[in-house]
C-alpha cells in the first residue's frame, strides 16, 4: 500500500511516498527546512507543502519529535511550546486535506528498522537511538514497541543527556569524534545499566558516519548502525498510518 510518510526533525521536514509492504521509497524524498521556532502554523504549512509536492490526497503518517498520545504532543524539547496539548493530527489533517496519523519520531524510525532493517527477526530487548538535534529512543521487546520512551532526557551530571550526546552538540562545540563519543558512550552505558538491552541500533543522519565513532564505544551490548539510515522515520511513519488508520477500517 502507498502512504505518504513525513518525518519532522529539528532541522528539516522530510517526506516521501512509501510502499508499506516493502519499506521502499517510491520517489525521491522531498525536504523543507524546519521553520524557525517550529511553531504549529508554519510547521503544518510545511507538511502541507510536502504533500502538495507529491500531489498527494491519501493517508499520511507523520513522525513528530515529542511524546504523542492520541495525536497530541505531550512534550516540546525541540519544538515550540505551543504544540503542547494541541491536536497535531487534526491540524495536519486540516492543512493537508488528508487524514493524518502522528507518532513519536523515534518510534516511527524503530518500527521501520524492526520490520525492514537492522532489527528484523531480532528477539529480546532492542533500543533504537536516533542521533540528531536531539536523542530519540524506541524500545522493543520481542518486536513489540513500548511507545514514547523519551530517554534522551535522562539526566547525566544534572543535565539532559541531549546536552552533550547529540550530533547538534558535537557540531556546536566543535568536538572531535573521539571526544564526542565519550559523551555518547556514557549515555549508552547509562541506558545499559537501566534496561540491559541485547542490541542498540543507531540511527539518524550521523549513522552514515558510524565508522568514525564506533571504535571508541565501550558499551557491552551489540551496537549496529540503522540500515534504513535517515529514511527510517519516513518509512515508519507511513507504516504507523497503515496500522492505525487503515487496518482498523
Amino acid at each position: 500500500m502507498e502512504i505518504l510518510g513525513v518525518d519532522i526533525g529539528g532541522s528539516g521536514i522530510k517526506g516521501a511516498l512509501v510502499d508499506t509492504r516493502t519499506g521502499m521509497l517510491l520517489a525521491a524524498r522531498h525536504r523543507i527546512p524546519t521553520p524557525k521556532k517550529a511553531k504549529p502554523k508554519p510547521v503544518s504549512e510545511a507538511v502541507a507543502e510536502v504533500a502538495a509536492h507529491f500531489d498527494w490526497d491519501g493517508y499520511i503518517g507523520c513522525g513528530f519529535p515529542s511524546a504523542v498520545i492520541n495525536g497530541v504532543p505531550e512534550t516540546a524539547a525541540n519544538v515550540h511550546n505551543e504544540w503542547l496539548g494541541l491536536d497535531a493530527a487534526a491540524l495536519f489533517t486540516e492543512k493537508t486535506g488528508c487524514e493524518t496519523y502522528v507518532i513519536n519520531d523515534a518510534d516511527a524510525a524503530g518500527l521501520a528498522e524492526m520490520e525492514f532493517g537492522a532489527g528484523r527477526d531480532r528477539k529480546g530487548s532492542v533500543i533504537i537511538v536516533t542521533i540528531g538535534t536531539g536523542l530519540g529512543t524506541a524500545l522493543f521487546s520481542d518486536g513489540k514497541l513500548f511507545p514514547n520512551a523519551e530517554l534522551g532526557h535522562i539526566e547525566i551530571d544534572g543535565k539532559d543527556a541531549e546536552y552533550k550526546a547529540t550530533d547538534a552538540a558535537r557540531k556546536r562545540e566543535k568536538m572531535s569524534w573521539k571526544k564526542w563519543t565519550r559523551h555518547f558512550d556514557r549515555y549508552l552505558c547509562t541506558l545499559e545499566r537501566l534496561l540491559w538491552p541485547e542490541l542498540f541500533i543507531l540511527g539518524g543522519g550521523i549513522s552514515k558516519k558510524y565508522e568514525k565513532f564506533v571504535p571508541y564505544l565501550t558499551v557491552n551490548a551489540e551496537v549496529v548502525p540503522a540500515q534504513l539510515l535517515n529514511n527510517a522515520g519516513i518509512v515508519g511513519a507511513a507504516m504507523a498510518a497503515q496500522y492505525l488508520l487503515v487496518d482498523v477500517k
